[in-house]
């Protein structure tokens, strides 16, 4: 028998698996107990709701993203670097994680609790501190203008992450949101 810390994981690695599927249906604590093979009252033994499964994957997905970015932004010097490779790494972790992608779109959490959805906003808004953080240090470093918004900046580019990620699941995850990065990338340097 598998022990509380590894059931849960595998409660949440069978989510986001059920998630990647591009035309998924509603996931429900039925089609999730049936992929597991066992009971609903199984899965509340180890979250109190569906709520706290989404919960899980939203954790592991703040966990996974700022560890990336953080470790981008202590190992990289050069700001501009810095912002390239955060991006990249935003785009490449929807990418490997298309489960995960419908979560940060908010498509898997259509009908399930708002708050859900206001953490992933909150989550959105961290990585574009980040993202305006990194812009700050290219400007002092010279290389933005010394009058760059990097508020507007730092917007734009998690408005063009964000689109990629939606691009991304619309698509049924057959347009990678990395295609055309370096063209991309150029627009976001000039």
């Amino acid at each position: 028998m598998a022990k509380t810390g590894e059931r849960k994981a595998q409660i949440l690695q069978t989510l986001a698996s059920m998630l990647e599927e591009p035309k998924a249906e509603r996931v429900t604590t039925a089609l999730l107990a049936a992929r597991l093979d066992v009971s609903e009252a199984a899965l509340y033994r180890h979250f109190a709701s569906k709520a706290q499964m989404f919960e899980g994957l939203i954790e592991f997905i703040e966990q996974s993203l700022f560890s990336l970015v953080n470790r981008i932004q202590a190992d990289e010097a050069d700001a501009m670097k810095q912002v390239e490779a955060i991006l990249l790494a935003l785009l490449a972790f929807a990418q490997k994680n298309p489960g995960m992608t419908r979560v940060l779109t908010g498509d898997a959490l259509v009908n399930e609790d708002e708050r859900l959805q206001l953490r992933v906003n909150q989550l959105v808004d961290r990585l574009e501190a980040s993202l305006r953080q990194s812009a700050r240090l290219a400007v002092t470093a010279g290389r933005l203008p010394a009058d760059w918004d990097v508020a507007a900046y730092a917007t734009t580019l998690i408005a063009y992450v964000i689109g990629r990620w939606h691009l991304f699941a619309k698509s049924g995850f057959r347009r990678p949101p990395t295609d055309g990065w370096p063209a991309h990338w150029r627009v976001f340097s000039a």
